[in-house]
């Protein structure tokens, strides 16, 4: 359904174009996630669910794929204005 904006976002993923906040950081640590599953959940996953950001008005996009290990995993992320890919959160399903 998604599947140009999931393009975009493995493009992104490849091209190391992507940030983290603090707060998906924090959720990779305590979920014992590391960068490698984020990146092969997004090269692997499915976009589950769009949602629109409350404060920004974008658009963020549910990932559900793979970790590393080939446990599920979410990673929620959007494309930013200036073009990076986010990773707002992540956690296991």
């Amino acid at each position: 359904m998604f599947q140009r904006v999931l393009k975009q976002m493995r493009d992104k993923v490849r091209s190391r174009q992507y940030v983290m906040t603090l707060h998906a950081e924090e959720e990779m640590s305590d979920d014992e996630l590391t960068i490698f599953d984020v990146e092969r959940c997004i090269l692997t996953g499915e976009i589950v669910e769009r949602q629109k950001d409350v404060d920004t008005g974008e658009w963020k996009y549910l990932v559900k794929g793979e970790t590393v290990a080939g446990n599920q995993v979410i990673v929620v992320a959007k494309i930013s204005f200036t073009g990076k890919l986010v990773f707002i959160t992540v956690y296991r399903s």
